[in-house]
Formats: C-alpha cells, sequence, structure tokens
C-alpha cells in the first residue's frame, strides 16, 4: 500500500500581487471613511451581514427572508448612500491620466498658492485646510458643503470680505473643496504664542489632530503661514507655499 502526501499548492506570483492590491484597496478605502460617518454606516451592514449568517444558523426563517431581500439590493443601497463619495473618487481619477498626471492646466496645488498671494495681497483672512489620509468628515459636516473643483477665483469668492462663508474653513481633498465655513478645533498647546488670532490656532490645532496641512492667511498683516504636525512656519512667501503644496503625496 502505497502512502500518499497531499501536494500542497504553490503559490505564483500573480496570486502575490492580486493579494496586494486588494489589501492596498481596503487599506485606501479604510483612510478616506475613517472619521466619517461613512465608517458607522459600514460597520451597520456588518451587523446586517452577522444577522444573516445567525439568522440561518439559527433556523430564523422569517428574519432570514428579511435580510435575504435587502442584501439582494444591497449594491443599488450602497450606490445611493455613497453616491457623493463614488462621484468625488471618480472625479479624482478621471482627472488624472494613466501616468498619473493632472490633465487640467494648473494643479491644484498653483491654484490653492494663487488664491493665498491674492487673498495676501489684499489682506483677506483665509483658512484652507488640505487633506491628507486622515478623513476630515466630521469637520465637512460642520461647514456648508461646496464640492466644487478647486480655483482661485472660488477661494477667493469665498473668504472675500461680505461673503457669508469667509468666517470657518475651507476644507480640499484633492482637487475638490468639500465645503467652507467649517469649524475647527483650536490647539489647546499652552506653548502656542498668545499673540496669535483665532486662524492661527485652529491651523496649529488642526494639524495635531490630523495629518492635514492647513493654510492661513492673516487679515491683519497679510502674511502667509503653513501649520503641519502641530508646527507653524510664518512669514511664507507664495512661491515657498507653491513648493510645499507640491511635494505633498496624491
Amino acid at each position: 500500500m502505497h502512502n500518499y502526501m497531499p501536494m500542497i499548492p504553490q503559490p505564483r506570483w500573480q496570486d502575490v500581487v492580486d493579494i496586494l492590491i486588494v489589501a492596498y484597496v481596503i487599506y485606501r478605502i479604510a483612510l478616506l471613511i475613517r472619521g466619517t460617518r461613512t465608517m458607522q454606516m459600514v460597520l451597520g451592514m456588518v451587523i446586517v451581514g452577522g444577522a444573516f449568517v445567525a439568522s440561518q444558523v439559527l433556523g430564523l426563517f422569517t428574519l432570514n427572508w428579511l435580510l435575504n431581500n435587502f442584501l439582494g439590493s444591497l449594491f443599488v443601497i450602497l450606490v445611493v448612500i455613497f453616491q457623493a463619495d463614488i462621484r468625488r473618487a471618480l472625479t479624482r481619477v478621471g482627472a488624472q491620466s494613466f501616468l498619473g498626471r493632472n490633465t487640467t492646466t494648473a494643479t491644484p496645488a498653483e491654484e490653492i498658492a494663487t488664491a493665498a498671494a491674492w487673498c495676501s495681497a489684499r489682506r483677506v483672512g483665509a483658512l484652507i485646510v488640505i487633506e491628507q489620509d486622515d478623513g476630515l468628515g466630521e469637520f465637512v459636516e460642520t461647514g456648508r458643503v461646496v464640492d466644487g473643483r478647486v480655483s482661485p477665483e472660488l477661494l477667493e469668492t469665498i473668504f472675500m470680505n461680505g461673503s457669508p462663508l469667509h468666517d470657518g474653513a475651507v476644507i480640499i481633498n484633492g482637487d475638490r473643496v468639500l465645503a467652507a465655513a467649517c469649524l475647527l478645533p483650536l490647539s489647546q498647546n499652552p506653548n502656542v504664542s498668545l499673540s496669535l488670532g483665532t486662524r492661527h490656532r485652529a491651523a496649529i490645532g488642526m494639524s495635531e489632530d490630523s495629518d492635514a496641512l492647513v493654510l492661513v492667511v492673516s487679515e491683519e498683516s497679510g502674511a502667509i503661514s503653513l501649520a503641519r504636525g502641530g508646527v507653524l512656519s510664518r512669514g511664507l512667501e507664495p512661491a515657498e507655499v507653491l513648493s510645499t503644496l507640491r511635494k505633498l503625496p496624491g
């Protein structure tokens, strides 16, 4: 009698690439929805899925029938719930060539730097949050939804004196202005200079609570500052702002 050892399939390099791609996609989605109501919705869907499995195991036929019909329409439900997020994601993908370069004439970095220079020259106060990996959905919800493409004209109009949206911060993700008149947390760091106004303290506070880069234009002096990681760099030239923005990932 021969003893046959089961053959263990050897992983192909395609399998490794496949797993890495799926893991990266899941990771990016998790970063996008972290700190937003979307995460709560995802957790709710997980609970519904768990209830569906439990109804099958325990023989709860009525509950199983209801959940089975609900999950059958899951794709349509997800499209309705996440239509704004899907539209924004597709817009960002479509705005790039397959080489990863923006096909528009001016990049978001150039548009933001131009708006900062305009505000600085006219001493128009501005507070611009540039979202990175950390989701800022909870702060977007405190303001007014804009969902418009980044442009100097849009930013200048928002911050212009007399505009109903000029108080508060603008939050930008990629090439989209998500919202304006957003409320930001003020820094509680006792080492922050008391001479700094609310805009600057809010910029530092936002950069302490997230990985966002925050741009501030002083209404009193027109000076441009950047806050990142709780550190405020003051008195920057528009060219320095542009150089910093161009180094941001994405």
